[in-house]
């Protein structure tokens, strides 16, 4: 089954541009897991520009209550500072049951590459092996066609994400075959080294289904950016609703 992970910082960073608490980050939560997602994901960034760290306490009491995953991501070399207490911090706090390690910089507008592992294969094992000690499962962001995906499993991994950027660049262009074969070999690579696999990233309801049809067993998709962008055409329950018929389709 693949899950969906609805992501939130798109409503954060709304509320930010105003001050104050509307739109409210857990009444969107609770609406996306009323309406049918199977989790929520949030990404923190060191400048607060949208969750900060008092949403990840927040959305951790609230996928508790409702019994689903709660994953985050970031950078887990971004040193703390006034405001971003550090990722390993931010899940000690929280114990997401997933974390999703990405390798963005401070000024990156959104997460656009997967790690080097043999060039920081050595520093993300110490890493992993500090958020697996919390109990979380560990995803790291892997670009599609790294030749050394199966090295996330010797460094502690449990899971990739594939970066579906380029694949969501190519199907917009009409000519995603390229991109959906080798995302079908990148992600049978990790299958191979005993990873399971996780996907996201200007993914969308017109590109969702065939990615999905065409790389198998994909545990997780996690959506917010266009997800929220539709959701201010058609409400954010049916949108919710619309990504679950499609993720359901691939799955039954």
């Amino acid at each position: 089954m693949t899950a969906l992970s609805v992501n939130l910082n798109k409503i954060a960073l709304l509320r930010n541009a105003r001050g104050g608490r509307e739109p409210d980050v857990v009444r969107a939560g609770r609406t996306c897991l009323d309406a049918g997602a199977h989790g929520l994901t949030v990404h923190p960034r060191p400048d607060a520009r949208h969750i900060r760290a008092d949403d990840v306490a927040d959305l951790a009491a609230l996928c508790a209550q409702h019994g689903v995953e709660f994953n985050i991501e970031g950078n887990p070399f971004a040193p703390p500072r006034p405001g971003y207490p550090g990722l390993l911090a931010l899940c000690q706090s929280a114990r997401p049951a997933q974390v999703t390690l990405v390798p963005d910089g401070d000024g990156q507008l959104t997460s656009d590459h997967g790690f080097h592992f043999r060039r920081d294969g050595a520093a993300l094992r110490s890493q992993i092996a500090a958020f697996r000690a919390l109990g979380c499962r560990v995803s790291v962001f892997v670009d599609v066609g790294n030749p050394d995906v199966g090295m996330a499993a010797t460094l502690g991994a449990q899971r990739v994400e594939l970066f579906t950027g380029p694949y969501a660049e190519a199907f917009a262009a009409g000519a995603p075959e390229a991109a959906l074969a080798a995302a079908a070999a990148t992600a049978a690579a990790a299958q191979a080294a005993g990873l399971a696999v996780n996907a996201g990233h200007d993914l969308d309801q017109a590109n969702l289904g065939r990615f999905l049809a065409a790389v198998p067993d994909v545990r997780e998709v996690s959506i917010g950016h266009a997800l929220i962008g539709e959701a201010l055409y058609a409400g954010l329950a049916p949108t919710v609703r619309a990504y679950r018929q499609l993720v359901d389709a691939r799955t039954a």
